[in-house]
C-alpha cells in the first residue's frame, strides 16, 4: 500500500479534503482521509505547515510510509464526453465562422467524405491528440468516429472511454447502413474496445436509421447512444418548418427525400416521439434547447454534454449552461474536435462553464467534468471519484500557494503544465 498526501484532496463524491490523505494498493483506492484520521501506517500524521511545492506525483517519503506530494491536489481523471479525434489533422485548418453551416462546408471541402480512409499523418495527428488530452488530465473519453480509427491509438495510450460509430444518411429507408459496417465494429470489438453506434444528427440522419440504431445499441453490452442535438438555430428551422439552410444544403448535394414529413417541433420533441432517446443517450451540444425540451431531457434521465468553446467556434453561440443545471439534467463536459477547438484540455472548457454560469457552484461544474460524465459513459464504477475500490486513476494539480477554496480554483483555468498523472504502484 502507498499512501500519499497533498495539500487537498478532492473526491468528487465528498466534500474536498485539506492537507488529506489517499491511500493506494494494487492499482486500487482503498481509501480516503483526513489528516491523522484512521492511519493506516505507524507514524502518519499531517502535513506540516509550509511544506514546499513538489514536482506533482513525485513527492517526498515521510517516516511512517506517507508520500508527501506538497502543495497539490489530488482529483480523479477527468472525462472527456465528446470529442472526434479522427478529425484531429484538421487542427488550424477550419476557421471560426459566425454561422455553423458556413463552418460545416469548409469543414467537408477540407475533409472529404467522412468515411474516407485516412492516411498515415491523419492516424499520427490522432496519437498525437491522445496524447495532449493525457497531458491535460483526461483519463477517459467519449470519441465519435466514422473510420473507427480511434480504436488502437486509445488503446495503445491507456486511454479508457466509448468510441461511437457515427452512422449518417438522411436518404437512408431502413437498418442496412448497420449492416452494412458491422466489419469495421466487429474488428474494434475483437480488440477489447467498447464500441457503440451514433446517429449524427436530425438533418443528415433519417428516423428510420435513429430507430434502427437504437435497436441496435440497446442489444449491445455497450448500451449508449450519443447524438448531436439543438445545436444551432438551423436545425431548429428545419425540424419546425423545413426550410433553410439545411434543407437548401441537402438538396445540393441530391441527399433530400421528397416523401420526409416536416415535424413541426423541437430536436428533443421530434427523437422523444421516435422513442430514440433514454437514460443511456448522450445529448450533445444543446445549445439551442428550450427549457421544457431541458425538463423532458431531465425527466428521462439523458445526459446534455456541454461543449461551449467549440461552440463558439463554429458559430452556434454558447450553451445555455446555468439553465442546463436549473432543469436538472445531467450534464457532462467536452471539448468538441480539435477542428472546432484550440486544444483538449478539459480544464479550459471548464472555466468556460465558469464564465457562463457564475451562479452554478465549482464543485457541480467539476463533477460534470468527472462523475457525471463516467457516468453517462458507463464507466462510473471504475471512473470519476476518488471512491474506495474504483481504478487509481488520479492527477495532481499543481498549485499556485496556499489556495482557500480548492474547487474554484480548479475551474478558474488549469494548464497542461500543471498536470502530472500519480504513479500509483500496480
Amino acid at each position: 500500500m502507498t499512501s500519499y498526501r497533498a495539500a487537498w484532496v478532492v473526491p468528487i463524491d465528498r466534500a474536498p479534503i485539506q492537507d488529506g490523505i489517499l491511500d493506494v494498493d494494487g492499482g486500487r483506492i482503498i481509501g480516503v482521509r483526513e489528516p491523522g484520521a484512521g492511519s493506516r501506517e505507524p507514524g502518519a500524521g499531517s502535513r506540516e505547515p509550509g511544506a514546499g511545492s513538489r514536482e506533482p506525483g513525485t513527492g517526498t517519503r515521510e517516516p511512517g510510509g506517507i508520500t508527501d506530494l506538497g502543495e497539490v491536489a489530488l482529483l480523479p481523471g477527468l472525462i472527456n464526453a465528446h470529442t472526434h479525434l479522427e478529425l484531429s489533422w484538421l487542427r488550424g485548418r477550419v476557421p471560426p465562422a459566425s454561422k455553423f453551416t458556413d463552418w460545416v462546408k469548409t469543414l467537408f471541402a477540407i475533409r472529404g467524405r467522412p468515411d474516407s480512409a485516412m492516411t498515415t499523418s491523419q492516424i499520427a495527428a490522432i496519437h498525437d491528440a491522445i496524447a495532449e488530452a493525457r497531458a491535460a488530465g483526461t483519463a477517459a473519453v467519449g470519441d465519435i468516429s466514422n473510420s473507427l480509427a480511434s480504436v488502437e491509438p486509445l488503446r495503445r495510450a491507456g486511454v479508457d472511454g466509448v468510441v461511437f460509430h457515427e452512422l449518417l444518411g438522411f436518404t437512408e429507408r431502413d437498418g442496412s447502413l448497420i449492416e452494412r459496417t458491422r466489419f469495421l465494429r466487429e474488428s474494434a470489438l475483437a480488440s477489447g474496445a467498447r464500441v457503440s453506434l451514433a446517429p449524427h444528427a436530425p438533418y443528415s440522419t433519417s428516423l428510420e436509421l435513429f430507430r434502427a440504431i437504437r435497436a441496435a445499441v440497446d442489444e449491445q453490452a455497450c448500451p449508449i447512444m450519443s447524438v448531436h442535438l439543438g445545436e444551432s438555430q438551423e436545425e431548429v428551422e428545419f425540424l419546425e418548418k423545413g426550410s433553410g439552410p439545411w434543407r437548401r444544403m441537402l438538396e445540393l448535394i441530391g441527399a433530400w427525400r421528397d416523401d420526409w414529413t416536416v415535424p413541426h417541433c423541437d430536436p428533443v420533441t421530434y427523437l422523444d416521439r421516435a422513442g430514440v432517446i433514454d437514460a443511456r443517450t448522450l445529448i450533445v451540444h444543446g445549445v439551442q434547447l428550450t427549457d421544457a425540451a431541458l425538463a423532458r431531457l431531465a425527466s428521462i434521465g439523458a445526459t446534455v454534454v456541454a461543449c461551449p468553446r467549440s461552440n463558439a467556434w463554429v458559430g452556434v453561440g454558447y450553451p445555455p449552461v446555468e439553465r442546463f443545471y436549473r432543469s436538472g439534467v445531467q450534464v457532462a463536459v467536452g471539448t468538441d474536435s480539435l477542428a472546432s477547438v484550440d486544444d483538449l484540455n478539459v480544464f479550459a472548457e471548464l472555466k468556460a462553464m465558469r464564465w457562463l454560469a457564475p451562479g452554478v457552484a465549482a464543485a457541480t461544474l467539476l463533477e460534470s467534468a468527472t462523475l457525471s460524465g463516467a457516468r453517462a459513459l458507463g464507466l462510473a464504477a471504475e471512473l470519476g471519484s476518488l471512491t474506495t475500490g474504483k481504478r487509481a486513476s488520479v492527477i495532481a494539480v499543481a498549485l499556485t500557494g496556499r489556495v482557500a477554496d480548492i474547487e474554484e480554483y480548479l475551474v478558474s483555468g488549469i494548464n497542461p503544465s500543471q498536470i502530472s498523472w500519480l504513479k500509483a504502484e500496480s
